[in-house]
Order: structure tokens, then C-alpha cells, then sequence
């Protein structure tokens, strides 16, 4: 796994397992967790949670896609929120995210970089194993990573003919298979967040969809791989969702639709944009972190928009 240390991020990455500084002795919390982890029965869960409360613990968040757009904006947002806890950061070239390394260097002690990408799974495990042997849980887990249009390579298509097999399966590996992949691996440490005693009665997946993915909101058409994927990611948290309330696992799964929001993926279309709909990434942060931080149990699959409103599926 790549990692960048916070003194030599403009030095080329290396390849090992020990990020940003030698390796603590193991915490208690640390040990507890992966007690938990390998045994999620509800006395160790018990025991887990009793203990928390006492221990110095600190929330953990994941973002995943965070070097540029909306996913920095997170990053931004809740290393600022909050400043006792700390904020994982993923994305396909540590190297080249000038972004978060500029928020590195004002927040060295609780920030962490990660190389993560979707189409490669093994640095989804490598990520999940960091996050294990330095915090043993987490709290929250945003995917904000996604694909629209790649000028060669994929555009959204406004009529069938123009329709690729290529585009189509790009489309669906990057903003739906690869964020369920990455709950996936850190389905444990989600477990685990959710049974600490942190101010919530549950960790939460929050995956960035698109209102154009609603099947019942479809009203203009095109947009074939783009639309397709995110319906996709929709079903495919969805089933996630109704298999962690079954299991009794304490993890809420929300699907959030941002708005149009002013990023490099939605400029070349943001001509056809109503005056006032086109949104900072500030604001839709903000207004998504109102979400993600007033979620309850019952909201788990649930698909809202940034206002609050829930989508028709």
C-alpha cells in the first residue's frame, strides 16, 4: 500500500505496511477490537463497548476518493469538526493529491493517507488492514469516489447508438462495484465502530449516488452508464443495508445525492443548470454532514437528497 509521510510526501511513495511513523505498541481499545473483530458475539461486544467508554478513544472516518472535489471537501469539513478524532483518507495517486497534502501538513496528528482504488482490490484489503492495526474500528465510512465523463475514454451517452460496451462496464466497476468492495472490507471495522460508545449507536456508510439513478425519477433519459451504475450502487446498498439489519450489525448504510455541485465532474455540463442549483462544495458537504450526523436506525438504506428529502427509488 502506498502511504505518504507526512515530513517526505513530495518524495517518491514506498511500499510498506508500518505509515507515517513506527508503530505504537498496541492499545488496549486496539486489542479489544480485535478480539471483536474476530468475535462479534454479544458478550465480547459487551465487554468492548464497557471498556470504550472508559479508554481514550477517538472517532474514525474513511473517506474514500478524497483528492480532489467533493471528497477533499469531506476531508476539509471533518478534520475541522472533528478535531480530536481522525480522518483516513483514500485515493488512487496519493502522489499527485496536492490538496490533501496541503491539509497534511496543518493537520499531521489526524490526518492519514492512503492509497486506495477501486479497480484493484488488494489495495482496498491493504487499506483496511492499516486502519485495523492503528485504530482497530471505524465510525464512518463516506465513498465519494465516482465517473461521469473521461474526454477518449467515456461520455455520458445522449442517445442509444452512441451506447459502449466499454463505457458501460467502466462505468459500473468504478461507482458500483468498487464502493460495495469497499464495504466489504470494512465491514469488521464498521462492526466494531458501532459498538463503541462514541455519541452514536451505530458507524455509517454513506456512498454519494445521483438522483439520475432513481428508475421512478427518470423522466429525460441518456446518460445510459452513468444513470445504469448509480441505479446499480443503489441496489447494491440497499442489499446491504437489509443484510446488516438482519444480522443485527450496528452500522446504518445511507445513500445521499449531493446536488449539482460545482467540480470537475459536472463542469462540462453545468451550462443547463437552473440559476441557484449549482452548488459549492462547501455547501453540499455541509449539508450532507447534517445528514450523515443525524442518521438513525431506521434511515439505514434509505436514498436522500442534500436537502434532506428522501428519493424515490
Amino acid at each position: 500500500m502506498n502511504i505518504i509521510s507526512p515530513i517526505e510526501h513530495t518524495h517518491e511513495l514506498s511500499h510498506f505496511n508500518c505509515p507515517f511513523e513506527s508503530q505504537p505498541k498496541m492499545s488496549m481499545i486496539t486489542k479489544l477490537s480485535s478480539i471483536f473483530l474476530r468475535r462479534s458475539n454479544n458478550k465480547s461486544r459487551m465487554l468492548y463497548r464497557c471498556l470504550s467508554t472508559s479508554a481514550s478513544v477517538s472517532q474514525v472516518s474513511m473517506v474514500q476518493g478524497a483528492s480532489r472535489g467533493i471528497g477533499l471537501e469531506f476531508v476539509r469539513q471533518l478534520l475541522v469538526m472533528k478535531d480530536e478524532g481522525h480522518v483516513v483518507a483514500t485515493c488512487r495517486k496519493p502522489e499527485g493529491a496536492t490538496g490533501l497534502l496541503e491539509l497534511q501538513e496543518k493537520f499531521s496528528q489526524h490526518l492519514h493517507i492512503c492509497q486506495l482504488d477501486l479497480t484493484n482490490e488488494s489495495t482496498m484489503e491493504e487499506s483496511a488492514n492499516y486502519v485495523k492495526d492503528k485504530f482497530g474500528h471505524l465510525n464512518l465510512l463516506i465513498n465519494a469516489s465516482g465517473i461521469l465523463s473521461i474526454p477518449g475514454v467515456i461520455q455520458p451517452e445522449t442517445t442509444l447508438s452512441k451506447v459502449q460496451r466499454s463505457s458501460l462496464l467502466l462505468a459500473y466497476e468504478v461507482n458500483a462495484v468498487g464502493p460495495v468492495l469497499v464495504i466489504k472490507h470494512m465491514w469488521p471495522l464498521l462492526k466494531a465502530g458501532g459498538s463503541l460508545a462514541l455519541g452514536k449507536n451505530a458507524s455509517v456508510v454513506a456512498s454519494l449516488s445521483a438522483r439520475v439513478g432513481s428508475i421512478g425519477d427518470n423522466k429525460l433519459g441518456g446518460w445510459h452508464s452513468y444513470r445504469a451504475s448509480k441505479t446499480a450502487l443503489n441496489q447494491l446498498t440497499k442489499n446491504i443495508a437489509v443484510e446488516f439489519a438482519r444480522r443485527k450489525d450496528p452500522i446504518i448504510c445511507l445513500l445521499l445525492h449531493p446536488g449539482t455541485v460545482d467540480t470537475d465532474l459536472s463542469k462540462p455540463f453545468q451550462k443547463n443548470v437552473p440559476e441557484g442549483k449549482l452548488f459549492t462544495k462547501e455547501f453540499s458537504v455541509k449539508k450532507l454532514l447534517s445528514i450523515i450526523n443525524n442518521a438513525k436506525t431506521h434511515d439505514n438504506g434509505k436514498f436522500f437528497a442534500w436537502d434532506g428529502q428522501e428519493i424515490l427509488w
